[in-house]
């Protein structure tokens, strides 16, 4: 890849509506490397070439008689588990998925800024893994290092944006699905508010664990995408307070006190924290204090909130596999999470629903001292391609769970998070570090965020050449 395939999002939106570059050039670019790098990357599940460069050529003619819009003729990717009109919403699974009949809420927002969606990208069956390899359409492969897995589930639309196939994509987080591989492919990733995208037609998915966001290789670009796609569908019963994304990386956050958290929650696994990660992490931390915040260690009052995650969670799953239309064709692993699901989607379920408030509380007690928790995003590095590929459900479980300890808890609460780069193992791998909130916190995340960018430019540094 060149530098130029590594234009942000915003830079690209400038070029297009100044004519220094038409859409239709961008995305025909976009969809050439996507097919060469398929048999490397396989980040995508599927294109839509003709359809996308007829709204190319559509973007250039509105260009040409002076309409501007934020996204204006600039290429994106959505994640396979968001629907596209015309296209099946596979969500990583195998079988006969009908077209969908219109865009989901996310898409009809940014086809109304002006995007070209080129494609959908991978994702693990049914979002629920950190890791985006499976039966039906392969193993995703991470930019950095092909021999690892970029994470997941968005790890189509993670290995998409920082290999330059595309500037910014859109993926969800049910349990860190957004932060997880935007750390381990050197990304921003941003996991909004509950209800900040809407994820219509669906309705509380996963029981209102999972959202849809933006991954990005700046603070800049992804604010600039959560604006596009933010706002409730009609439907929808969760509606923030509306932010402006952008607006916050242009403003100092003040000085804050910032907990450091590296003890993760308890998960009933062994949850070692891996030296490169910590060393990292604490390398942010000390970055912070020089820019003039308080960091201090701390530690959340989390609890067993696991025993609220594992209902939701399942029953989400359960609920997604009981509308495939060939249950048959789900990974074993699946039907085992279907299963649990089934078996907590009574009493459990709706206890571990009635406990988010009490949480809520709890946990948010850590924010009458401090103004922003930082924790690392993962306790390892990314894995190596096929780790898990012959392991039963509870092994899987066991080994993602002690891996991926510390994102899930914000989906419970329903809070936002920021995964942030930081930095890179002594073998070169990438890590990152989470900068989370309270309710409606965004704006001061995404600012924080934006001075750590300007003192560190995480986004000068590039994958090897693929």
């Amino acid at each position: 890849m060149t530098t130029a395939e590594y234009t942000g999002l915003a830079e690209r939106a400038r070029q297009l509506a100044e004519g220094a570059v038409t859409s239709t050039a961008l995305v025909r670019s976009a969809l050439d490397r996507i097919e060469a790098t398929q048999p490397t990357l396989n980040a995508f599940r599927c294109t839509r070439p003709e359809a996308a460069l007829a709204e190319a050529a559509e973007a250039d003619r509105r260009l040409a008689a002076g309409e501007r819009l934020p996204l204006l003729g600039v290429p994106l990717a959505v994640k396979d588990d968001t629907d596209v009109a015309g296209l099946p919403t596979r969500f990583g699974c195998a079988g006969d998925i009908p077209d969908a009949a219109e865009d989901g809420e996310a898409v009809r927002r940014l086809k109304a800024a002006g995007a070209v969606i080129v494609g959908k990208t991978n994702s693990c069956e049914l979002g629920q893994w950190p890791f985006t390899e499976g039966h039906a359409f392969g193993a995703t492969r991470n930019p950095w290092n092909t021999g690892r897995t970029p994470g997941g589930s968005s790890g189509g639309s993670a290995a998409a944006v920082a290999a330059g196939l595309v500037p910014a994509a859109l993926g969800s987080d049910g349990a860190g699905s957004i932060r997880i591989p935007a750390a381990w492919t050197h990304l921003v990733g941003i996991k909004p508010q509950r209800g900040r995208v809407s994820v219509h037609p669906y309705d509380d998915c996963f029981q209102g664990l999972t959202v849809n966001g933006p991954l990005a290789r700046t603070v800049r670009d992804a604010a600039l995408l959560l604006d596009a796609v933010a706002g409730p569908h009609p439907g929808d019963r969760y509606r923030p307070t509306a932010v402006d994304a952008s607006a916050a990386t242009r403003r100092e956050p003040g000085r804050l006190r910032i907990a450091l958290a590296l003890r993760p929650p308890f998960t009933a696994t062994y949850n070692p924290l891996d030296p490169g990660i910590r060393g990292a992490v604490t390398d942010l931390a000390e970055t912070l204090a020089s820019l003039g915040h308080t960091v201090e260690e701390a530690r959340p009052r989390y609890g067993l909130i696991g025993l609220s995650f594992l209902p939701r969670a399942t029953a989400g799953i359960a609920e997604y596999a009981d509308r495939h239309p060939q249950p048959a064709l789900l990974d074993p692993r699946t039907r085992s999470a279907t299963r649990t699901g089934h078996r907590l989607g009574g009493r459990a379920l709706r206890a571990a629903r009635a406990r988010e408030a009490y949480q809520r509380r709890r946990i948010g007690a850590l924010f009458d001292t401090y103004d922003v928790l930082l924790a690392p995003t993962t306790a390892a590095p990314p894995p190596r391609i096929g780790t898990f590929d012959a392991m039963p459900a509870w092994r899987t479980d066991l080994t993602i769970a002690s891996a991926c300890p510390y994102a899930w808890p914000w989906n419970v609460l329903g809070w936002p998070g920021v995964n942030v780069p930081a930095g890179f193992t002594p073998d070169g791998l990438p890590v990152g570090a989470q900068l989370l909130g309270p309710a409606d916190s965004e704006p001061l995340l995404i600012s924080l965020a934006a001075q750590l960018e300007d003192e560190r430019k995480w986004f000068v540094h590039h994958p090897p050449g693929l």
